[in-house]
């Protein structure tokens, strides 16, 4: 295929994504309210307690609308990524050769599963975070927070925690692509063991050591395994007898 097919095909799998992003995005719209009052209702919890006084405000007129346009997209994203990654698949798919397609495909099978899994350790941790941070509002005062901000904090708390639990994925990707090794991975345990504790920490409050431990431990643990199928598969890789298929002819280099 020339440079004009290749355009001409990617043009056609933007245009299809966009347009399952916009239809995704239409539901979003439409569960606007449900979303908002599940990432409220620690702040809603809290302001029940008579020694707190919380209340969520829009400063500005157009900061509801806002809100929810943005909210909408940011779901519309999540509810099409499926569709739009499949598109991205079949593009970049015909300049993979057979193996490398079927640990694309492996990848995206296990990554979508490990980022709810690791959404649904943030959507746990988050009432417990946003109380304890609370909490240290001064007696007497009160805590008047914007609905943007604090509903985009929560929708991005829930991203990091996503793409945290993708990541030991990414390294078993790469290390069946031959871009890094498993000795390279376990040269960095430390510093992965660190890291986890560090986002841990970040994201549940200091108080709470059982939350902080139920946040780290599936990071560490995902590393580790990340660790050991990559030093297995080169074990084997460095046993196994070159596959003569798997080279390209002289005149394809």
């Amino acid at each position: 295929m020339r440079l004009g097919g290749h355009l001409r095909e990617l043009r056609n799998r933007l245009y299809w994504s966009a347009l399952y992003i916009l239809i995704g995005s239409v539901v979003g719209w439409n569960l606007f309210d449900f979303v908002y009052n599940q990432l409220s209702r620690p702040l809603i919890t809290l302001d029940a307690n008579p020694n707190y006084n919380v209340s969520v405000n829009f400063g500005t007129v157009v900061g509801a609308f806002d809100l929810r346009f943005q909210m909408a997209i940011f779901l519309g994203v999540i509810f099409a990524s499926p569709f739009w990654l499949y598109h991205l698949w079949r593009f970049i798919a015909p300049a993979m050769k057979k193996r490398e397609r079927r640990y694309t495909l492996g990848f995206l099978l296990s990554a979508v599963p490990l980022f709810l899994g690791g959404c649904a350790v943030a959507w746990y941790a988050m009432p417990t975070f946003v109380v304890s941070m609370l909490s240290f509002t001064p007696s007497h005062a009160a805590s008047f927070l914007s609905a943007n901000e604090y509903i985009l904090f929560t929708l991005r708390l829930l991203l990091v925690f996503g793409i945290a639990f993708v990541l030991p994925v990414v390294l078993i990707f790469l290390n069946f692509l031959g871009v890094v090794s498993g000795a390279g991975i376990r040269k960095s345990w430390r510093l992965a063991i660190f890291l986890s504790i560090v986002v841990a920490a970040l994201a549940t409050p200091v108080s709470d050591p059982m939350s902080m431990f139920l946040v780290s431990v599936p990071l560490i643990v995902f590393y580790l395994i990340a660790m050991f199928i990559a030093l297995a598969r080169d074990k084997r890789k460095t046993k196994a007898p070159i596959d003569l298929d798997e080279l390209r002819p002289i005149e394809e280099l």
